[in-house]
């Protein structure tokens, strides 16, 4: 019997499955959350610049998820709105049709809420979006808009891609629940590649029931997707919400990098482990050493070669359309050899399988998902080495916010877990969100 924990609206706005609760018992009420969502960003777009594109047309479908406004990252096509993959040579693209995941949610009567700013092409290059807590602070990458546009209220949920930490980065520097689902559990047709090896679609809500529901109704497969792999089948109820899993058995992971967090990142993260083991959860220090000492290495010689292959071409098409950030980063793929990569790739399927029997007698992992606050500025969009490990052996994760730092930045801590073992990470996610109880609030620039 599932069982819902009481939790109170988060402070930033209705979570999906509050929304769904309220539109079933008024209809009418999915009109002007519409409405309202859109008046919302147009007013604060001029200062957040999350949105490269905001919709036209916001009126409910029927569906699932009718009612719910969802925004899309602009790496993701959409067939009646501009994609520009964060570049000057996409700048008035429209696809002929639109991406598997997108198709999905409109077929579920989701609103398509525009698009969201990416760095160039998911890449390292940043665009204009700033953090809603502090805009002299980056919002992180390469899920930029989407992950600030969900921090600021503006909707409930949004497509994110995450290729090294470009969903649970962003996350955690804005304050919001991220989710990468396993590697290939959504069907990445339509979604501008950066590095097949390693491209995940995930999501930015304001709970964990939320990001549950959403890869509930948009795990798949598609033939076009050769990378894809059923997730095996789950509902989440609508009243009830995830059902948590109770007093978890959770491996505390570090990693060497440890002494390069903030101190304020190292304390969060030491209360969480303290508020979790007073709730009743078993937490054992462990050290991974073998993903440790690979997954770095590993997961960039891989990326560059298959990004290298990618946009090798484009940049000698359009030099000048390129940042130079990303011509550099072409360059050093070049000076990958085959046998880097095959070696890249064998790591990776070897760390993948050897992580069940490494996390055997473990619920998930608890560990950081990055090494502080947001940086100041917007030319960096911050450091993804602990998200990397995740992403290199396909495993799902989720950020939870957990505090704030001394900037008055949000902190979050991640919770990962075995390959497709995707619900019960997210179910412990569930219980470790009830127990710390954290609402960062509404952010600065959503306060007028």
């Amino acid at each position: 019997m599932s069982e819902r924990f009481p939790v109170s609206t988060p402070k930033a706005g209705a979570g999906v499955l509050d929304l769904l609760r309220r539109f079933a018992a008024d209809p009418a009420a999915a009109i002007a959350y519409g409405e309202e969502c859109l008046k919302k960003t147009q007013a604060i777009e001029p200062q957040l610049k999350a949105f490269e594109y905001l919709p036209r047309d916001v009126a409910p479908k029927t569906g699932p998820l009718g009612g719910i406004p969802v925004a899309i990252k602009d790496i993701i096509a959409t067939s009646d709105m501009p994609t520009t993959n964060g570049s000057q040579i996409y700048r008035d693209h429209v696809p002929d049709a639109d991406a598997w995941v997108v198709e999905r949610l409109r077929n579920l009567g989701a609103t398509i809420f525009g698009k969201t700013v990416s760095t160039e092409f998911a890449w390292r290059h940043p665009g204009p979006t700033v953090n809603p807590w502090n805009p002299e602070h980056t919002p992180g990458g390469s899920s930029s808009g989407s992950a600030a546009a969900v921090a600021a209220g503006l909707v409930p949920l949004a497509l994110g891609t995450q290729t090294l930490g470009s969903v649970i980065r962003p996350a955690a520097f804005n304050g919001v629940v991220g989710f990468k689902p396993s590697f290939g559990a959504i069907p990445r047709d339509g979604v501008h590649p950066l590095s097949p090896s390693l491209d995940h679609v995930g999501f930015f809500a304001r709970r964990v029931d939320d990001v549950a529901f959403a890869l509930s109704l948009l795990a798949g497969t598609s033939a076009d997707d050769r990378h894809g792999r059923p997730l095996p089948g789950f509902t989440v109820d609508i009243d009830q919400g995830l059902t948590p899993l109770r007093t978890p058995r959770l491996a505390a992971v570090r990693f060497a990098k440890w002494e390069r967090a903030e101190a304020e990142q190292k304390t969060v993260f030491e209360s969480v482990i303290d508020k979790l083991r007073s709730a009743g959860a078993t937490i054992t220090e462990i050290e991974l050493r073998e993903l440790d000492a690979v997954n770095w290495h590993a997961i960039t010689t891989i990326m560059l070669s298959e990004a290298t292959t990618i946009f090798s071409d484009l940049i000698a098409r359009h030099p000048d359309r390129v940042s130079e950030v990303m011509k550099g980063h072409v360059e050093s793929g070049r000076s990958k050899t085959a046998m880097e990569y095959l070696a890249a790739k064998a790591a990776q399927a070897l760390r993948q399988k050897a992580l069940a029997a490494e996390l055997d007698g473990f619920d998930a992992v608890l560990t950081l998902p990055a090494f502080g606050e947001a940086p100041r500025g917007l030319d960096w969009t911050g450091d993804a080495e602990y998200c990397a490990p995740w992403t290199f052996v396909g495993a799902p994760a989720v950020s939870l916010p957990a505090g704030f730092g001394n900037n008055g930045l949000p902190l979050g801590v991640q919770i990962a877990g075995p390959y497709r073992n995707d619900l019960h990470v997210l179910r412990v996610a569930k219980w470790a969100e009830a127990v710390l109880a954290f609402d960062p609030g509404v952010p600065l620039l959503a306060r007028k």
